[in-house]
């Protein structure tokens, strides 16, 4: 049986659950890499440029994972655009073809170039052209899409606390309710962000996060903070916390993005003025491989603090 490596990484957070079961209905072995490691990183570090993101340099020591463990293949996809008229950061766009380049004796490569723009290659199109290359049975294929598809949306629906290190708390039980916002890559990878939801939590904070907004109020936050929706994944960033900072029971928001990511660097800023004209806290967080826990953790509990003595004092 011939096997397949995923990295957790990336846009893993967003398939994960589709790409499982797609690739095992065709009958194939996935192996998922494991939670981001200091060997992933300092093995992605060696590999690309210092000005390269902290993602895309985790993303390349989930690789380097894979390779070593063995797999025959690795999934790796091109998302150039989910809707028309968006942008995509240039790593995401040539992702297949950056890894190729960096990762030494690299397994080959299972591309899926989704690009919403060109007629045919939405998400469904993309894992159907994909699927011809694994199997010549065209109900095998069918079935694997629909399987792939299902377990796609059980898992929209699962991943709004799926990742939180502990069970969300009621507001009444709690000393403030702080929203985090990021994308999933950056949130849920618990290693390279010293598990700040984990560190909030036992602070006693109740912590929301992009996925537990509702769709229209994401869209809502970024025409409001925005006036449209230019960049993939916008709304888990500018739509998030112009959805939050209207939240009456939102006490504060946290952004967290990673040093160096353009989009990140313009979204930050819009959510930091949006902060300001509503008198509403908000703390951002850098994130690079440089990133202490002293100081976080420190930056962290002065936040919570300060939101405690807001909302007893109001």
């Amino acid at each position: 049986m011939k096997r397949v490596g995923i990295p957790r990484a990336l846009c893993y957070y967003e398939y994960a659950a589709l790409w499982r079961a797609f690739l095992e209905t065709l009958g194939l072995e996935v192996v998922v890499s494991p939670p981001t490691t200091r060997a992933m990183v300092t093995a992605g570090l060696q590999r690309m440029v210092a000005e390269t993101c902290l993602p895309v340099k985790v993303y390349a020591g989930h690789v380097c994972y894979l390779r070593d463990a063995g797999v025959d293949y690795v999934l790796i996809p091109a998302i150039r655009a989910t809707e028309p008229g968006l942008f995509h950061c240039s790593k995401f766009l040539g992702l297949p073809d950056l890894i190729r380049a960096v990762v030494e004796e690299c397994p080959p490569i299972l591309e899926m170039d989704v690009d919403i723009g060109k007629k045919r290659r939405d998400l469904q199109a993309v894992i159907r052209e994909l699927g011809k290359t694994l199997t010549w049975k065209p109900w095998q294929l069918d079935a694997a899409i629909q399987a792939a598809w299902r377990a796609h949306l059980d898992y929209q629906q699962q991943r709004a606390t799926l990742y939180l290190p502990r069970p969300p708390r009621d507001d009444k039980d709690t000393r403030a309710t702080i929203a985090v916002v990021g994308h999933p890559y950056m949130l849920y990878d618990s290693y390279i962000t010293h598990n700040v939801l984990g560190r909030l939590q036992r602070l006693g904070v109740r912590v929301v996060t992009p996925e537990m907004a509702p769709a229209d109020g994401l869209n809502d936050g970024i025409i409001r903070l925005t006036g449209r929706k230019y960049w993939v994944y916008e709304g888990e960033v500018t739509g998030a916390a112009g959805y939050y900072l209207n939240q009456p029971e939102v006490d504060g928001v946290v952004v967290m993005v990673a040093f160096g990511c353009g989009p990140d660097s313009t979204m930050l800023d819009v959510a930091q003025r949006a902060a300001r004209q509503q008198h509403k806290p908000l703390m951002s967080l850098v994130l690079d491989e440089h990133t202490g826990v002293a100081g976080l953790a420190t930056r962290l509990e002065a936040f919570v603090d300060m939101l405690t003595r807001q909302r007893r004092g109001a």
